[in-house]
């Protein structure tokens, strides 16, 4: 009898017996878990050798004097020996040279560098320039399991720069070390270009852009922030209130609300926020939550004003600002016409 579409499919199945179904999806998980295993020796295995094989090549360069033109000579060689392997280009050599050059403790290199693909350590090769850039990079590609696309976006917002640069007080509200957990996930500023609104924009603007495009959000956020909901009613002694943005912490176990401000931080903003944090902790927050986080997002700040108003203040909470838009840099600016000249070459097309 021939099988039937399918190929592993045999032409009648015996009833299941009690407790197949449960065998079965443990059965798939556990050869998920080898399948991605196997993937991560191999990768491993392939990015120490290449880490090995640029570090021959520098040692022989620097020791014996061989020039560059080696590397065109070993490039040839290797993919003769091994016609079915890639990566033996003299592009490729070059990496594993600058690679080897880049990380020069081997203990490091087997430790974290192996466990991330090497496309990945190709985007920490070419865009970043120190190590202690490129080691903080590759921690937290490993923490999040970033893409190599998120990287690279994350190296291009300057993620490193802006993590735990926001305005708090939690060294003062909340105990360690939850306050240093809780000051290193935000940011300042924090990068909307995703939603590509102008600068006036309104703030339920933005907050309406921010929930269509809650992924890409999430993302700017970091690891760790779950989406709750937007506009969450409070009912609060009869009184209606709204908050923005409420999202819940996994790693610090507690909910945090983002309000947004259109314009410049006013020090009463923060009664608001403070309101908005006491009523979560009554009606939301369960006995196993942390206390309430509160995150102001406003169109700019003064930071010593920022600190000042959180100063005398119990309940932990940060400033931060948000772009809407990145402005050129200014080499661009002053290379590239003004809407005036635009308008004046166009009307000269005219005649």
């Amino acid at each position: 009898m021939s099988d039937q579409p399918g190929g592993d499919q045999p032409a009648s199945l015996s009833p299941v017996p009690d407790g197949y179904a449960d065998w079965l999806h443990d059965l798939k998980n556990r050869i998920h878990s080898a399948q991605q295993r196997a993937a991560l020796a191999v990768n491993r295995e392939l990015v120490l050798l290449y880490w090995q094989i640029g570090r021959d090549i520098l040692v022989r360069q620097a020791e014996q004097g061989w020039g560059a033109k080696v590397i065109e000579r070993l490039a040839h060689d290797l993919r003769t020996a091994f016609p079915e392997m890639k990566g033996f280009s003299p592009r490729n050599l070059k990496y594993m040279r600058a690679f080897a050059e880049a990380w020069p403790e081997a203990a490091f290199v087997q430790q974290a560098v192996a466990q991330i693909p090497w496309g990945h350590n190709l985007v920490l090769l070419d865009r970043l320039n120190t190590e202690a850039e490129r080691r903080w990079y590759a921690s937290k590609t490993i923490a999040h399991n970033w893409s190599r696309n998120v990287l690279a976006m994350q190296i291009e917002t300057r993620l490193l720069e802006r993590s735990g640069s926001a305005v708090t007080n939690f060294p003062a509200s909340l105990p360690k070390p939850q306050s240093d957990l809780a000051r290193e996930s935000l940011k300042d500023p924090y990068r909307f270009d995703f939603l590509g609104l102008s600068d006036e924009a309104q703030e339920r603007d933005i907050e309406r852009a921010l929930v269509k495009h809650v992924t890409e959000f999430l993302l700017e956020l970091g690891a760790g922030f779950a989406f709750v909901g937007r506009q969450v009613l409070l009912d609060v002694g009869g009184d209606e209130f709204f908050i923005d943005l409420l999202f819940y912490h996994l790693k610090l176990r507690c909910y945090v609300v983002i309000e947004l401000k259109a314009g410049k931080f006013k020090p009463e903003h923060l009664g608001q926020l403070g309101f908005y944090l006491t009523a979560v902790d009554r009606q939301v927050k369960s006995e196993i939550d942390n206390p309430t986080i509160g995150l102001l997002l406003c169109k700019s700040k003064n930071k010593v004003v920022a600190e000042y108003a959180l100063g005398d203040k119990t309940q932990p909470m940060g400033i931060a600002e948000y772009k809407l838009l990145e402005s050129l840099p200014e080499e661009l600016q002053t290379s590239l016409p003004s809407i005036e000249q635009i308008e004046r070459e166009l009307g000269n097309l005219a005649e």
